[in-house]
């Protein structure tokens, strides 16, 4: 197990492992943490094995500190107040690893060495990348997975990434610090809406390639209980996403494809639907310019709507957002220093 301090680094990286239930595997996730990490931050988000006790009971890494929830506030909660701890403690960047054992602590550097490059400003793992590696994900995780990341697609707007319920990140402080906490999802959907609220700040987002690593750890998430809260979920941030990218913080032509699309697909649609249904109640056949009509706006809406698509899909955003607010950072620091 480490002992030592990381060497003096520029960069201060901070990880934050959520622990609940993870008792069985916590001490051997640490003791895997390399010694370019300066800060590990272990949340005890009330968990009911007393984590926290026993991480301070046996594990003798000096770079450990043991944060402690009184009442249970999900995944999300417990790494939003790692979040707020490891910014107060002057991170650079802040990586979540899971304490039940999926996720290689080895890989760290893997997540970490696009942000401080700046090309992105967060990352995540893919476990899709390698195809030969899937099969070690149970079917159903596998299927799940699928579904919730083309969901995950038009709800974020972050069309390049897979895997997007992927817990294994990590993130620049300068971001994390600018992130509407208070609106986060707290609990199973945290990853995905980690990922809407940083296409709203058009931060850039990096998929790095990992194994699917399964052992013997138990899963909280039941698919049933949380199909319909995400799919409720991921149509309320696609609304919202649009609102926000098409019209209230800019309007692009997409804005006006969008509305053409929908338009005209709607009033094809009714207007075909209600000559269609009076001609049923009348045994008459529909006229073909009344049907011409109404194909002609659907296909129209369609067309429309599928430029808006390829411009949604196009606009995925490239420039890292953490130099600008770095630089943001350190100007408002100067300023403040010379009025004193």
């Amino acid at each position: 197990m480490t002992d030592a301090l990381a060497a003096p680094s520029p960069h201060c990286i901070a990880v934050v492992i959520p622990c609940y239930r993870v008792t069985q595997h916590i001490v051997e996730v640490i003791s895997a943490i390399g010694p370019e990490v300066d800060h590990i931050y272990c949340v005890d988000d009330a968990c009911p094995d007393n984590s926290g006790e026993m991480i301070q009971r046996e594990v003798r890494d000096q770079r450990v500190r043991v944060i402690r929830h009184a009442a249970n506030q999900g995944v999300g909660g417990a790494m939003l107040t790692g979040y707020a701890q490891a910014i107060a403690d002057g991170a650079t960047v802040m990586v979540k690893i899971d304490g039940d054992g999926q996720m290689d602590p080895r890989l760290l550097s893997a997540f970490v060495a696009p942000i401080l490059r700046g090309d992105a400003d967060y990352t995540k793992g893919n476990r899709f990348w390698d195809l030969r590696q899937i099969r070690q994900m149970p079917l159903l995780r596998r299927v799940g997975n699928l579904g919730l990341s083309f969901l995950s697609k038009a709800s974020t707007g972050y069309w390049d990434i897979f895997d997007p319920t992927n817990g294994y990140t990590a993130i620049h402080a300068s971001v994390a610090a600018r992130l509407p906490v208070e609106s986060i999802s707290r609990r199973y959907f945290f990853e995905t809406d980690m990922l809407f609220r940083l296409n709203t700040m058009r931060a850039v987002v990096v998929d790095v390639p990992m194994d699917a690593r399964y052992g013997d750890e138990t899963s909280g998430l039941r698919i049933g209980s949380i199909l319909g809260e995400f799919l409720a979920k991921h149509v309320r941030n696609l609304f919202k996403r649009i609102a926000y990218n098409y019209f209230l913080r800019d309007l692009p032509v997409a804005s006006l494809e969008l509305l053409a699309g929908l338009g005209l697909g709607m009033f094809g649609v009714l207007f075909g639907g209600w000559h269609w249904w009076r001609s049923a109640q009348q045994l008459d056949s529909t006229p073909v310019g009344t049907i011409m009509i109404a194909t002609v706006a659907v296909v129209s809406g369609l067309q429309f709507l599928l430029a808006f698509l390829s411009y949604d899909i196009n606009s995925v955003p490239r420039r890292p957002l953490h130099p600008l607010l770095t630089r943001l950072s350190a100007l408002s620091t100067r300023q403040a220093t010379a009025t004193r």
